[in-house]
């Protein structure tokens, strides 16, 4: 798997006993991302599928819209002393004509979310940057009983997971729940990114039909891609956070969390989830 993995001794402790082993680890290395040959962010990411991370990116920051707003994302040679390429940054460039957002100011309040003011300012960022709200959306229909079948079908789906242990996944669903793609990565929202990145690439936004489930909680970064996707559906195992379920209720989006068997939580947009179905089942 090239180096989606790296070897690593390690001492073994069972029962007392003590053994010295190689076990496989999920690899963790720098990604820088430039936007037309300027340095935007760097994010620790799993190395792989690293255009579709750049492309993903950029669309959750309103930068790009679909393929036509793309020229080409290429490797960066010279990003060390001696001019070698090590395949840890991209540069990314822009169909001409792309309007190109003041995205620095943005990023900072993101990062500061934790005070009321910030929040309210990050939430008015993603409404109005948004390309397709997502209550205009064709309507979805979910059965509880189809979402309750997703996290078994995506833990199923991760290979590298069950070498390591070690990463998150996100998963692209249709309302019918059939898999559409799922991408891993130390980070859940650089896995939702390849995820939106690929779709990009593929001429398939807005994903406008689709459900996201991620493997972990459901944070105010990863609401925001899907709405700057226009999935309608973001469902997670674990838990929303406050922010989270502020930008589901004010965007539209429907945000379901502790998808766990066949118990969940539906935060917001529960216009969208056959609920009295579930009464009756119940």
């Amino acid at each position: 798997m090239g180096r989606v993995t790296e070897r690593r001794k390690v001492i073994r402790i069972r029962d007392g006993a003590v053994s010295t082993r190689p076990d496989t680890l999920v690899a963790e290395e720098p990604l820088e991302i430039r936007l037309n040959g300027k340095p935007l962010a760097i994010t620790m990411r799993t190395p792989g599928d690293d255009f579709a991370l750049a492309a993903g990116f950029l669309v959750s920051e309103g930068v790009l819209g679909g393929q036509a707003d793309l020229q080409n994302i290429v490797y960066c040679a010279g990003a060390t002393v001696d001019g070698s390429n090590t395949y840890n940054v991209v540069d990314v460039k822009t169909a001409p004509g792309v309007a190109i957002p003041d995205i620095t100011l943005e990023r900072n309040v993101y990062t500061t979310s934790s005070c009321g003011l910030c929040g309210k300012a990050s939430l008015d960022a993603v409404r109005t940057t948004a390309r397709w709200p997502i209550a205009d959306t064709p309507p979805v229909r979910l059965d509880p009983d189809l979402l309750a079948s997703l996290p078994d079908r995506l833990r199923a789906a991760q290979r590298v997971f069950d070498r390591t242990g070690g990463l998150h996944a996100a998963a692209l669903f249709t309302e019918d729940g059939e898999l559409l793609d799922i991408r891993e990565d130390v980070g859940r929202h650089n896995a939702v990114d390849k995820l939106v990145g690929r779709a990009l690439q593929n001429g398939d936004l807005p994903l406008s039909r689709t459900v996201l489930l991620v493997s972990g909680r459901a944070s105010f970064e990863l609401a925001q891609k899907a709405v700057m996707a226009g999935i309608p559906v973001l469902a997670a195992v674990s838990a929303p956070s406050s922010l989270a379920v502020d930008l589901a209720a004010e965007t539209g989006l429907t945000l379901v969390g502790f998808l766990r068997g066949s118990s969940m939580n539906v935060y917001a947009g529960e216009d969208r989830i056959a609920l009295r179905t579930a009464a009756a089942q119940g």
